[in-house]
């Protein structure tokens, strides 16, 4: 007979508890199996700037610069800090590569190696538990979000995927700004057996006219890829079903790829403002491509794809026109900063790279809104031999 490991013990704590009680059902699982005194959850905003608290949800939110919570999520390591007598954990949950927030632990000694190696893989728990709960509760969408979203935004977040993946011969990651009123821009993400499809939409008009058109888009696409469409004819549907509702008088921008994970060959199609760019160790250009109609534009347009063949280590963004057109006073942001940030992003992985590269938008703009909403999604080629023989992840420990 198996005895039970502490974390099968948390494990299947976890899947038991109703999804509202989660947090507190933790604090005495923790305290039972590892001794833990404290601990709190912080989720990531919306805007991925701050980590707000699930158990005391009116205490303070922690920035994600220049705090050790924010390291923590940010680096993806697991830090063991001194308080007075006592011993914090600041440990990433994350699933999938999808970054959640910070388990902040508090225990009466330094744990050994054995118990710090479970304590990381619990936060992974904790975080897989909280991704399965947010279907019957909102207790933990509403501490994602310190300010209320616009409906429009409420329409778009409810649409978009998990903001982040990471997986052996692929990375990709995406983020929408204005975070708490997004109108029309969006991106989708799939994966298939031996694939990977992306699509960047761009829905005209404001508000939720804008949310709505694009809801109508992505969904119209999905319903096409998900009964094993081609990339054509997934356009060409997505296109007709536009068509047929609004007659050519709203359409929907979208940049369409899919990723060959055998080959790394990709396959787009640019129907509308979505640009797409390369970015390799000592450059970052745009792709040059076909320009065609939006979808939904006029009725029966034909479709052609284009092919690109990337190399491992290469690096993909997708940008829509709220950051390449952005404009503060007589500058703008394409021609001044662009390209040295997508370059400067290298250095970072794709989650990162687009919270970078918004921020420093940010900055660029002097911290006023966006004229335009935007969406930044990058994805990096690891390469089919990545895939072939993945590496059990485990997380870095930085001792202070």
């Amino acid at each position: 007979m198996t005895i039970p490991t502490r974390l099968d013990s948390l494990d299947r704590t976890l899947r038991d508890v109703p999804a509202h009680e989660l947090p507190e059902t933790l604090v005495i699982a923790l305290g039972d199996h590892f001794g833990v005194a404290g601990l709190e959850i912080y989720l990531v905003d919306l805007r991925l700037a701050v980590l707000e608290p699930v158990l005391e949800p009116e205490g303070p939110g922690i920035p994600l610069v220049a705090t050790l919570e924010g390291r923590a999520f940010c680096d993806q390591v697991c830090l063991q800090q001194p308080i007075d007598d006592e011993i914090a954990l600041h440990l990433p949950m994350t699933v999938r590569g999808d970054r959640l927030g910070v388990l902040w632990l508090r225990l009466p000694e330094p744990p050994d190696e054995t118990a710090r190696e479970e304590l990381a893989a619990a936060a992974d728990l904790v975080a897989h538990a909280i991704t399965l709960a947010e279907v019957t509760t909102d207790r933990y969408r509403r501490a994602r979000r310190p300010q209320r979203l616009t409906l429009a935004a409420e329409m778009q977040w409810q649409l978009l995927p998990v903001r982040s993946v990471d997986h052996a011969s692929y990375r990709l990651a995406g983020q929408l700004e204005p975070a708490y009123a997004v109108r029309g821009d969006n991106f989708d993400w799939a994966q298939d057996l031996d694939s990977v499809t992306v699509a960047v939409t761009n829905g005209m008009g404001e508000s939720t006219t804008a949310a709505m058109l694009t809801t109508l888009g992505i969904t119209a696409l999905r319903n096409a890829r998900r009964s094993g469409a081609t990339l054509v004819t997934q356009a060409a549907l997505a296109d007709q079903a536009i068509w047929a509702q609004h007659g050519g008088a709203q359409h929907v921008s979208t940049l369409l790829m899919q990723l060959d994970l055998t080959s790394g060959e990709l396959t787009i199609i640019d129907a509308g403002s979505p640009r797409l760019w390369r970015v390799r160790a000592d450059s970052a250009e745009q792709v040059d491509l076909d320009a065609q109609l939006p979808l939904g534009m006029a009725d029966g347009t034909e479709y052609e794809v284009q092919r690109l063949q990337l190399e491992p280590g290469e690096r993909l963004f997708v940008l829509t026109d709220g950051i390449y057109n952005a404009v503060l006073a007589d500058r703008d942001y394409s021609t001044s900063s662009l390209r040295r940030a997508l370059r400067s992003s290298l250095r970072l992985p794709p989650a990162e790279a687009v919270r970078s590269l918004l921020s420093d938008l940010r900055a660029f703009l002097q911290d006023s809104e966006l004229d335009d909403d935007a969406v930044a999604v990058c994805v990096d080629w690891l390469g089919p031999d990545a895939g072939a023989h993945p590496v059990a992840r485990r997380r870095d420990w930085i001792v202070l």
